[in-house]
């Protein structure tokens, strides 16, 4: 007999879980060609099943209310995708359950809860109406039953199946097992285990739509199998977890047995002098209180481990760094300026910018006492001295000096340092120098800081951010230590040859300060005063060995160096040295008198000569002037002109902003042919190559512009410029001359090569005013604003004709420009990724 409806009804609605009839219902209602449609977001309702659904859509609730009142009967159907607030045809799966609605339930959030009863398996073959409900044709289904072996055994497996899932799972209710053991019928058992297992809705669909039972017992199989595989890798994992926990459990009760024992015999931890005298050292090196309780509770850690452990090391070590930190250690700062300006004159020569920088730091320094240390950039050619100033700074202050060179890091590690997580884990380049230096306040040298890189590892500039940031530094922490050290005493001072490549945010923490290249005159006095002496000690000699005569030098620095710094000089000084220690050890005694004529014989032929009056002097040949991150250099603009419709060619390996400049000089002279005094038609009857050595020498930036003109003029009027004159500038297309960088660079590289007038943008001479007192004196300088100016100053007949030149001494600035926007943008002035061989 079929239970009563009403009963099975109130018993869905009590628990909230479907059930399932024994066997089909006696007088079920006959099937409708046309039912009502009830979408379902996630749920899949089969035949002779009773389940409880929530309804909430409007569409639905006036559905229910309307066939309780009639037969009650509605189409079941699942929606592809639950989140369709409307769905049609193409929304819902085409095969469907039909079932009759037993009993309503409403409730105050305004949803409405049903039970419903599955009846029939149909198809759904078209959606008649949307509004106020779907209203849809449907088709009956009936099962397709072959009897035979192969259903029983299938049957049979299924059931083992389900019987596994029992044994693995303790959530099977008992009495969907019970009915599993009552059910007869192969199509219902697959319909019971389908609609109550937890198996996806994509599959209980497919179960649904499978009319062959059979085919409905297989794909039944394959679920069960499946899900049966994940109980059973569940309880495997667990399993493992449970046995670790277990084991952990274990070593913590042998710990504390362990521990009971050595209580008992007297060998308590306190009697562990090992990390007694840890904690010792920790407490003397006076860390903050968040420090010290995070290294107490490392201490504690480590106690309870067996030194043989391999975390035992680690945090032995961990330990050892927080203990060697100068987290309180001082030097007290020298605060006399006499001192100071003593010794910083003592070690270098000129640089009075940078020394009257340190000096004013010290001024403050005294006034007020917790003033956070300042971050400087010394940037300037190599050779200038940069590295050695820190030392000196340094001893100037009477504090420690601390040195890492961030040339080729690409990895961020580098300077915050590897997470413990790491094998060989340790602490970044920072924190591993202020423990060299032993103090928390030492003079701390970033040395080419423009040489970083960055890879997959992270940038490094972007970790020195904070390190170089004097409001963020007070709380710095490094990746290994975790814990913040105070870096805002500590003067960090940078080094750098080129400005262009650091990132703008990092070079925005710093205060620039620019070492320019020395004059012939100043590389004697500081070869006589610093570098000759410097250089007989390290050979073991005296000055009663060997005397370098003023003229020796300045033909060693003529002809066998011609760089901004004093690198190579050094190294030629060095040379002839090592040449006077050897006749000393051969046993020849007396005083080595270097003059000109000796350096020769020392160090060979000369390696530079002065060619502008080899390569000037013919027509369509220019000196120009260019930057390099060694020092300035010359560049000879040559043009030829040769028979042909007016093209421009050009060669030398140049970057798109000088082939610009170029382009602006040639439109410039055939727009202003006549007032240049130059024939219109030359242009149409001639092709132009322009030309520029060393061709394998990249060269870019707009700074060629005047010199590529002035080529230009003296190729189309066929005179030779001025051989002494050299010249710097852009040119626009209206003719104006702009401003420039790196002027003093490039008028010492016009001096060195023996040029002695110079043609440079009148708002750049400002750039005068520190030219030292000897380049000033031997040389010309002419200001234009217009190529207009450029012209009578290029041609020895028409030298005079117009007076443009400026008083080097009277600039009204007292500023001065190494870079200026125009040059920076175009990534500097001519720089050449190596020396070219003229220089």
């Amino acid at each position: 007999m079929a239970p009563d409806p009403e009963s099975v009804a109130e018993d869905v609605a009590a628990t909230g879980r479907a059930l399932v009839l024994p066997e089909r219902p006696e007088g079920a209602p006959v099937l409708p060609s046309r039912l009502p449609l009830l979408p379902l977001r996630s749920d899949v309702v089969f035949p002779q099943t009773v389940v409880p659904l929530v309804v909430n859509r409007p569409g639905g609730i006036k559905l229910i209310d309307e066939v309780l009142g009639g037969d009650k009967m509605i189409g079941l159907v699942t929606q592809r995708h639950p989140d369709t607030e409307e769905p049609g045809m193409d929304d819902l799966y085409p095969t469907i359950c039909v079932g009759t609605v037993l009993k309503m339930l409403k409730f105050p959030d305004g949803s409405t809860r049903i039970v419903c009863q599955g009846l029939y398996r149909a198809k759904l073959t078209k959606v008649e109406q949307l509004e106020p409900y779907l209203i849809g044709q449907i088709e009956p289904y009936d099962d397709v039953v072959a009897e035979g072996v192969e259903l029983d055994a299938l049957v049979h497996h299924v059931n083992r199946l389900f019987q596994r899932m029992v044994d693995q799972s303790q959530q099977v209710p008992e009495e969907l097992q019970v009915a599993a053991m009552n059910t007869r019928e192969p199509g219902r058992l697959a319909d019971l285990l389908g609609s109550s297992l937890p198996f996806s809705i994509e599959e209980k669909q497919k179960l649904l739509s499978e009319i062959d039972v059979r085919a409905r017992l297989e794909k039944l199989g394959q679920f069960l199998s499946r899900q049966l595989a994940v109980l059973e890798l569940s309880s495997k994992i667990q399993e493992q977890v449970g046995s670790e926990i277990t084991k952990a459990q274990r070593d913590h009760f042998l710990r504390q047995q362990i521990k009971a024992i050595q209580e008992e015999l007297g060998e308590g931890e306190g009697d562990n002098p090992e990390l007694d005298e840890l904690w010792k050292r920790l407490k003397a090196a006076n860390p903050p209180d968040d420090v010290l309780t995070e290294a107490e509770r490392e201490i504690e850690r480590l106690a309870g481990m067996h030194p043989s452990s391999a975390e035992y090391s680690i945090v032995r070590t961990y330990l050892d760094w927080m203990a060697m930190l100068p987290w309180s250690k001082s030097s007290r700062d020298r605060l006399d300026l006499r001192r100071a300006k003593k010794v910083l004159d003592t070690d270098h020569y000129d640089l009075e910018k940078v020394k009257e920088r340190i000096l004013e730091y010290l001024a403050v320094r005294k006034l007020k006492k917790d003033m956070k240390g300042p971050i400087l950039c010394l940037a300037g050619p190599p050779g200038t001295g940069k590295t050695s100033l820190g030392k000196s700074i340094a001893k100037a202050l009477g504090r420690e000096f601390v040195r890492i060179s961030l040339g080729g890091v690409h990895d961020e590690a580098e300077i915050r340092g590897h997470r413990r997580t790491y094998v060989a884990a340790m602490p970044g380049r920072i924190l591993q120098g202020i423990r060299k230096g032993g103090t928390n306040n030492p003079v701390f040298m970033l040395d080419e800081v423009d040489k970083l890189g960055s890879d997959f590892r992270g940038d490094p500039s972007a970790a020195l951010l904070e390190v170089l940031d004097p409001e963020q530094n007070a709380s710095f922490r490094d990746h290994y230590l975790d814990v913040d050290f105070d870096l805002s005493k500590v003067m960090f001072i940078a080094t750098a040859n080129m400005l262009e490549s650091i990132p703008a945010p990092l070079l925005d923490r710093m205060e620039v300060l620019q070492l320019p290249g020395y004059s012939e005159e100043e590389k004697t006095l500081i070869a006589q005063k610093y570098i000759i002496p410097k250089q007989l000690e390290a050979h073991g000699l005296t000055a009663g060995d060997v005397v370098f005569s003023d003229e020796a030098v300045g033909k060693i620095i003529a002809d066998y160096t011609r760089e901004a710094g004093l690198r190579n000089l050094e190294r030629e000084i060095a040379s002839i040295c090592r040449k006077v220690a050897r006749k000393r050890a051969d046993g020849k005694r007396g005083l080595t008198k270097v003059a000109p004529a000796q350096v020769p014989e020392a160090l060979g032929p000369p390696r530079y000569f002065r060619e502008v009056a080899d390569r000037t002097g013919t027509p369509g040949v220019a000196t120009g002037l260019a930057w390099t991150p060694t020092g300035g250099e010359i560049l000879f603009i040559e043009a030829t002109a040769m028979p042909g419709k007016g093209g421009l060619t050009l060669t030398g390996l140049l970057g798109e902003s000088m082939r610009e400049s170029a382009q602006a000089a040639m439109s410039y002279m055939r727009s202003h042919a006549k007032l240049l005094e130059i024939e219109a038609s030359w242009f149409t009857k001639n092709d132009v190559h322009i030309h520029v050595p060393a061709g394998a020498v990249p060269k870019d930036g707009p700074s060629a512009g005047v010199a590529i003109s002035a080529a230009l003029m003296s190729l189309v009027r066929k005179k030779a410029i001025h051989q002494n004159l050299a010249m710097t500038g852009e040119v626009t297309l209206t003719g104006r001359v702009l401003p420039v960088g790196g002027v003093r660079e490039k008028i010492l590289a016009a001096r060195r090569a023996g040029i002695l007038a110079v043609l440079i943008p009148r708002h750049n001479e400002k750039d005068l005013i520190e030219l030292p007192a000897e380049v000033k004196a031997d040389m010309t300088f002419h200001s234009v604003d217009t190529l207009d100016d450029v012209v009578p100053k290029l041609f020895p007949s028409e030298r005079g004709s117009k007076k443009t030149t400026s008083s080097p001494g009277k600039s009204a600035s007292t500023s001065r420009t190494i870079a200026t926007p125009h040059d920076r943008k175009a990534g500097a002035v001519d720089k050449p990724t190596r020396r070219p061989r003229s220089a």
